[in-house]
């Protein structure tokens, strides 16, 4: 019986070690408050989005232990960025595809195959799942939400110690957190003893063609960013989190300053192109329509000049201090006079990521 017994102990544990996080597990509080059991050494990771701020809190060889992600909102959002990652991370195109949230192709089957250890997802995604959340656990499988889109110190350091404390990089996480809310901090000392005036700032998508306003942001993503570099922005009040502004109540309100958000879309031609390896010349061609819009000729903002391209993939990441700088210095030259925003990003690069900060990640719209 004994030995029996014993047989029957170490099959049950056999199939408990099989299970993702069933056994040597430890509790994690993410960004919802949610508290989930994660396995004490992560070695599979299914990984939505924040692809880059992944890569610099789990450190080098962070996609050795990813198994899955969602392609599309990399491949198809960021693709020059993918591109750039791929040259020093090959290893990307053989992780499993689940899907992407936003186009309804989520697989749930897809991401259970792929057995991960926990699924670290945003919580945009984690908003818009539903079921699929509850399905991942039933399998085994630890949800844990991150959030940068929000924007805020608060969110983007509690983002960082969570995804440091599921991959055992906390000592990595809390330096860059900690360097986070410095930077942040110096922009918000910076805007706050200033003397110039709030300007009138538009922020607007470049994801389609200036035929189509995208999308404006209120007190998220970018919207957020103006508030935080001392803008005064026009799209508050008008509408929710982020949707087109009325082309009319835009011309009304007379920007001052405009930013228009490019990247590396796959299959817009007529979309802002920014992003790594990106030469300004080519933002600059994409931007003109833009203002060439009927009555922007008449705009404060492109008669003075201040029409800038701003990288979309720079928004929501830990390295998106120095947008605040960028646009800190556009604000409020006198008070961000000192402050080397270029120096900052590739500083941050290299320490932190293995691709360098070059290409077109902010530029001004020289005048016509």
């Amino acid at each position: 019986m004994r030995k029996f017994a014993a047989c029957a102990a170490g099959a049950a544990m056999a199939v408990l070690a099989a299970l993702p996080g069933a056994v040597d597990a430890r509790i994690v509080t993410d960004v919802l408050d949610r508290k989930v059991d994660v396995p004490d050494r992560v070695d599979r990771v299914l990984l939505g989005f924040y692809f880059e701020d992944f890569y610099a809190v789990a450190g080098p060889k962070a996609y050795d232990r990813v198994v899955a992600i969602s392609k599309g909102a990399w491949h198809g959002w960021r693709n020059l960025q993918w591109q750039a990652y791929e040259k020093t991370t090959p290893r990307i195109n053989d992780l499993t595809d689940v899907g992407e949230v936003y186009a309804g192709t989520f697989s749930i089957e897809t991401a259970i195959a792929a057995r991960p250890d926990v699924a670290i997802i945003a919580e945009w995604q984690y908003s818009t799942m539903g079921d699929a959340v509850d399905k991942l656990q039933a399998a085994s499988i630890p949800v844990v939400v991150a959030d940068y889109n929000a924007q805020t110190v608060e969110k983007h350091v509690k983002s960082t110690l969570l995804i440091g404390e599921v991959m055992g990089t906390q000592d990595r996480a809390k330096m860059l957190a900690d360097e986070y809310a410095a930077a942040v901090a110096d922009v918000m000392a910076r805007v706050k003893a200033s003397k110039a005036a709030p300007k009138r700032v538009y922020v607007e998508l470049g994801n389609k063609s200036a035929e189509t306003y995208g999308n404006s942001y209120t007190n998220h993503m970018w919207g957020a960013a103006i508030g935080i570099a001392g803008g005064q922005n026009i799209a508050l009040g008008q509408i929710a989190k982020w949707a087109p502004l009325n082309p009319e109540y835009v011309l009304a309100t007379d920007p001052e300053v405009v930013f228009i958000a490019g990247s590396g879309w796959v299959g817009r031609d007529k979309a802002v192109l920014m992003g790594p390896g990106v030469d300004p010349a080519k933002t600059h061609d994409r931007l003109r329509p833009y203002v060439s819009r009927p009555g922007w000729a008449n705009m404060t903002a492109v008669k003075d000049g201040q029409v800038h391209g701003l990288y979309h993939g720079g928004a929501r990441t830990l390295y998106d201090f120095a947008y605040l700088q960028y646009m800190g210095k556009i604000l409020h030259p006198d008070a961000f006079r000192d402050v080397d925003p270029a120096a900052n990003l590739k500083a941050f690069f290299r320490k932190y990521l293995p691709i360098r900060a070059e290409g077109a990640y902010w530029t001004r719209l020289p005048k016509n």
